[in-house]
């Protein structure tokens, strides 16, 4: 069933269960024969040995219509890059393990630098950045899926539910979100979109006035998630950042290029959880305190590019705002929890919506302080005007490290 939220026009796609998986993937198999599909999961080599990304391996081995798996691999050396490779080799799909450190690799990265081209900081979005140029490369995919390496409560059918509204091509969706409940060990989650998206957008619905994207993003019940599929056409031309505005930054460049109506979201699961952020109050460039400063400054750069003038009055009076709007939503979120037999550290959560707020203000100086800073990881099709060869040598680069480097036992 789908409905849709009140602000944004974005349609939804609930998961009522009333369909068989085994039906919906005979559906998408039979897409997928015109209609390649290729999953990226991009992870870091200490995800191996957490408790999430075997059971995803056994569950993705009982898949049967993706054409490719691309792991980029991170934060691995040469025998952790054998042992990764090992690790995957139980899929039985066709799949290329990226070691994003190898030599060949940081020569790439060299050869980007000398054309200003590389990503500025290591993370999820230059791993994701460096897949995605890697499936342009294979130039034999229609749609390409998302999701992290740490979800706890991996099922098949999420990605079943996940990839059916982009593959079907009786549906017009270019971009497919997912979202689902936040809820596990009988604690109510997802504290980034509860405590500063959604007061932040009705903050600045406030204090800059109505605007068209602040209600796009509104009509996301999980923007922050990080699961999402798309159609390939849509690659060459993606900007996305380097730090934690990842998904926004996604967000944001599917509006830019297409509009709300070529988006849907979907839920895909009822049952998820995965790897939780420590909040790092003392440490600005790490945990949740980071992921707050880049996710604000992803909106506000987005809202500057539409024609939304900002000074340093207008943060302050953002914080404010902000501020009174996520206390007064998380008395509802208080009480949401007792209604529903879950916990919820209320003086916790009133904490950290103060250091958000004080982030508002962090990233306002920021984003006024360095008007010119390169917000997004140049898109590929830039890379490809500065140098046709670069996309092949990234292909020949990953096919090299995989010949040289045999798999030792894990």
């Amino acid at each position: 069933m789908a409905d849709f939220h009140q602000n944004g026009n974005i349609a939804q796609f609930h998961n009522l269960r009333q369909r068989p998986l085994e039906e919906l993937v005979y559906e998408i198999e039979t897409f997928a024969q015109t209609r390649k599909i290729t999953l990226v999961l991009p992870s870091l080599f200490s995800e191996l040995e957490g408790p999430a990304l075997g059971n995803i391996l056994d569950e993705l081995s009982k898949v049967s219509y993706l054409h490719r798996i691309i792991i980029g691999l991170d934060r691995a050396d040469e025998s952790q890059f054998r042992r990764a490779r090992d690790f995957f080799s139980r899929l039985p799909q066709n799949h290329v393990v990226i070691w994003n450190d190898s030599p060949r690799m940081k020569a790439m990265e060299q050869r980007l630098t000398e054309h200003g081209l590389a990503p500025e900081e290591p993370g999820k979005g230059k791993n994701m950045w460096t897949c995605m140029g890697y499936l342009i490369s294979c130039q034999d995919s229609a749609v390409m899926a998302l999701h992290d390496c740490d979800i706890v409560t991996y099922e098949r059918e999420m990605l079943a539910r996940l990839v059916y509204p982009v593959v079907n091509p009786n549906f017009r969706y270019q971009l497919s979100k997912g979202f689902y409940p936040r809820i596990g060990d009988g604690k109510l989650n997802g504290r980034v979109t509860r405590l500063l998206v959604s007061p932040l957008l009705i903050a600045l619905k406030k204090v800059v006035g109505d605007r068209d994207y602040i209600d796009y993003l509104r009509a996301f019940r999980y923007p922050l998630s990080g699961e999402f599929a798309l159609r390939t056409s849509l690659l060459p031309d993606l900007r996305i950042p380097s730090d934690w505005g990842l998904e926004i930054g996604v967000l944001s460049e599917v509006w830019r290029n297409l509009g709300r109506h070529s988006v849907c979201q979907v839920e895909i699961s009822d049952a998820y959880d995965h790897k939780h952020q420590d909040v790092s109050e003392e440490d600005a460039q790490g945990g949740l305190n980071r992921m707050s400063t880049d996710i604000c400054k992803a909106i506000f750069r987005k809202l500057a590019a539409d024609g939304t003038v900002f000074t340093a009055n207008s943060f302050r009076a953002l914080k404010a705002t902000y501020y009174r709007v996520a206390l007064d939503l998380l008395e509802f979120y208080d009480n949401d929890a007792k209604m529903n037999g879950l916990k919820l550290d209320r003086h916790r959560e009133e904490k950290t919506i103060e250091l958000f707020a004080e982030n508002i203000m962090v990233a306002g100086h920021t984003f006024l302080a360095k008007p010119n800073e390169a917000p997004f990881i140049p898109n590929w099709s830039r890379v490809n005007a500065a140098d046709p060869s670069l996309v092949a040598e990234l292909k020949a680069a990953v096919a090299a490290d995989e010949a040289e480097f045999a798999p030792m036992p894990f």
